[in-house]
């Protein structure tokens, strides 16, 4: 395995040259952490919306929330598939 295999950027759309990588060979216990710390964060902050009695309407503040919360909930799916892909490879 070479070191571009070992360090897979996390997906998004904001940048051409990837600066956040996810270490493929990393620990799954550290994997799994630092996924599920992602999406419970996201989890939590939705469900403490969907309490409340009132929510802005505006648009643009609609989509930029939505937009913060995706970052860290696409960076879980993409640990999510890192390990997958080990836990596959380990089936093999």
């Amino acid at each position: 395995m070479t070191s571009s295999d070992r360090y897979m950027p996390i997906t998004g759309p904001d940048c051409t040259i990837p600066t956040l990588l996810i270490d493929t060979q990393a620990p799954l216990d550290a994997l799994h952490d630092a996924a599920v710390f992602r999406i419970r964060a996201v989890t939590q902050v939705l469900e403490n919306l969907a309490l409340r009695d009132e929510i802005s309407s505006d648009t643009v503040v609609l989509q930029d929330f939505a937009l913060l919360l995706s970052i860290p909930l696409r960076d879980g799916c993409d640990l999510l598939d890192v390990i997958g892909r080990r836990l596959r490879a380990r089936m093999s």
